[in-house]
């Protein structure tokens, strides 16, 4: 079974910039951000950093053969890093592209993208609290000043990632999506963290129903889920998760194991567990499907999306 993790991040530094202010690597796993200093991953080396070796050791260390590298705000755009990590490692690694649509650099950026003919797709970390909607207060995707992007991306055949944050947040932007899938069906796009479910949402009616629609999207045949970073929305509990296993079950019922793509968001998520019991935890999680089943949510839909 081809294990693939779908979310996960290098950085040869912490540069980034939040809605409270910027991001800065403190040794040891810790990020200074804003004013406020956070044991983000374990303090694996004097240096906060996550290069692609440390990244591949723990591929091997869990059994995992290939891991999607994302891009986002608050670890800081570091396209050009990715990018050599690409070519170094092809045969373990591929990734999209960091790309903020509300910068007067970013159709050059694009351009830049497709033309180093390696990169599977961006991902637009939408997010409030860590993302461009807290960098960016007038963003929007339904803007018309950002159909160019869905455009050029469904004409090159690139994946669309997308973090919409947490239900009841403006960044939740359920019905966009759906408008963006609906105008550019060739654009394959995948929502982060399955939709951000936990327990506080799960309290309240208003929110959960927010987080059943957004799961609705999967019915549409280019949208897609992954599920990084539950165990992360989880405090009160710890391995195995039984929520994080509760939610993926529902939203696997829901759209169907075609939909749904495994993922950890590692390095943060290392803080809370280790990647051996991540994949522990998701063969688990997934037991009560069929092999074939459980193998496209462990890699194949990955592949599929990412046109590995």
């Amino acid at each position: 079974m081809m294990i693939i993790d779908a979310h996960a991040h290098i950085f040869p530094q912490v540069h980034g910039m939040t809605a409270d202010g910027p991001t800065t690597g403190s040794g040891y796993g810790r990020v200074t951000a804003g004013s406020e200093t956070i044991q983000l991953i374990p303090p694996y080396g004097l240096q906060t950093v996550f290069t692609p070796e440390m990244l591949i050791a723990n591929l091997d260390w869990a059994g995992v053969d290939r891991a999607i590298l994302l891009q986002g705000p608050f670890y800081g755009e570091c396209n050009s890093y990715v990018l050599e990590a690409l070519h170094q490692y092809p045969s373990r690694l591929s990734g999209v592209a960091y790309l903020d649509p509300w910068d007067d650099a970013a159709p050059g950026m694009l351009e830049w993208v497709i033309a180093a003919q390696a990169f599977k797709g961006i991902k637009l970390e939408c997010s409030v609290a860590t993302g461009l909607f807290g960098l960016h207060p007038q963003a929007d995707l339904a803007m018309p000043a950002c159909d160019w992007v869905w455009s050029k991306l469904e004409a090159h055949g690139l994946t669309l990632v997308l973090d919409l944050g947490k239900p009841g947040s403006r960044s939740y932007q359920t019905q966009e999506v759906r408008a963006i899938a609906k105008s550019h069906p060739g654009l394959k796009i995948v929502i982060a963290h399955l939709g951000q479910p936990g327990p506080q949402f799960e309290a309240n009616p208003a929110l959960w129903l927010e987080w059943q629609t957004q799961i609705e999207l999967g019915h549409l045949p280019n949208v897609w889920f992954d599920c990084a970073a539950l165990p992360a929305y989880l405090p009160e509990e710890d391995f195995p998760y039984p929520s994080a296993g509760r939610y993926l079950r529902l939203a696997i019922e829901r759209l169907g194991p075609g939909k749904i793509l495994w993922g950890t968001d590692q390095p943060g998520l290392l803080s809370h567990v280790d990647l051996p019991r991540l994949t522990k935890m998701v063969r688990q999680q997934t037991g009560f499907l069929s092999p074939a089943d459980q193998a496209r949510v462990l890699g194949e839909n990955a592949a599929t999306v990412f046109n590995l």
